[in-house]
């Protein structure tokens, strides 16, 4: 543990420059006594680190100095494909390792672009999960992960909206969208894929055969997630919206409601214009478009235009 501790202040050092004990205590989420010890062992065992006194003081390397010992562990490495998301490597287990990658590659850059990739972390911060939501309980994440990067089969208890499977399936992967993890597993006679906070239980099973000839997750995504939201949309409603409306459409329906945007009609003497907008079945199209209350009207088809209207009554008689 400590020469894994004295490696650390050793690479924090040469990446950072001048540091102060407090800042090094902080970083090492140790006392300031016991980097003080840490200082004295690295200075006895050769490597020339100074102390600048004064208030602007600190520890520092020799101009010049830098260590050979970057090299990066098999786990490092693998959570380097994570390095723009901490929050999703720390869920996988790979936090600490993701942490200690970034060190050893800043350590092992020259000084100028040690620099650069500095300025670069402090000025961008990606934030995968989307806005007013918290992020789905994954309980089981840890064996799905393991099962993907293992190649082993899984053995899940799963729950869909027309109730709950049992199932063995042969995982290929694993994909973060808006802060929801999915696994995208070969079922049998199709590749599916399930929402890891839905999963009931999961057990780790033996090896599973290799992968698809060919298979390529981010394709598989894409092209799943096209098809997901072809099917999602069952037909069109046409709208009549006001100006207020068709800025709520976007904010409301994501990108179709964008698309709908771009394609309405030219707006009437009161700034209201029609405009096409994909929607699902019925039920749940009313309760989606009631969200935009009395910015829009439905004009087609008969019976969306009869459900919204039946509901709006439903809600004036229990209003009163």
């Amino acid at each position: 543990m400590r020469a894994d501790r004295l490696l650390t202040t050793l690479l924090l050092l040469q990446s950072r420059g001048r540091l102060t004990a407090p800042e090094l205590a902080a970083e090492l989420e140790v006392s300031v006594r016991t980097v003080y010890r840490d200082i004295e062992a690295l200075a006895a065992s050769g490597v020339p680190v100074y102390a600048d006194r004064g208030p602007a003081g600190g520890y520092r390397l020799l101009d010049g100095y830098r260590t050979r010992l970057t090299g990066l562990t098999g786990e490092e490495a693998d959570s380097l494909a994570l390095a723009g998301m901490p929050g999703a490597a720390a869920e996988l287990g790979l936090g600490a390792e993701l942490a200690t990658a970034q060190l050893k590659l800043r350590a092992a850059l020259p000084a100028a672009l040690g620099e650069r990739a500095r300025q670069v972390a402090e000025r961008f911060h990606l934030d995968a999960p989307g806005w007013f939501r918290d992020a789905d309980p994954v309980p089981f994440l840890a064996p799905v992960a393991q099962a993907v990067w293992e190649g082993r089969w899984l053995r899940v208890h799963y729950r869909r909206w027309a109730g709950e499977i049992r199932r063995e399936l042969h995982p290929l992967g694993l994909v973060l969208k808006g802060g929801i993890w999915y696994l995208v597993a070969d079922a049998g006679e199709h590749i599916r894929t399930y929402r890891v906070s839905r999963l009931l239980e999961a057990e780790v099973l033996g090896p599973a055969p290799e992968r698809p000839e060919g298979f390529d997750l981010a394709d598989h995504w894409t092209r799943a997630a096209r098809g997901l939201e072809s099917s999602r949309y069952r037909g069109e409603a046409r709208l009549r919206v006001s100006a207020r409306g068709r800025t709520l459409l976007p904010m409301q329906f994501g990108a179709v409601g964008a698309r709908a945007v771009r394609g309405a009609g030219p707006p009437d003497a009161d700034g209201w214009a029609e405009l096409t907008l994909p929607v699902e079945s019925t039920p749940v199209a009313v309760t989606d478009l009631l969200r935009l209350g009395t910015e829009a009207e439905v004009l087609d088809p008969p019976e969306l235009r009869a459900a919204v209207a039946a509901a709006v009554a439903e809600l004036a008689r229990r209003y009163g």
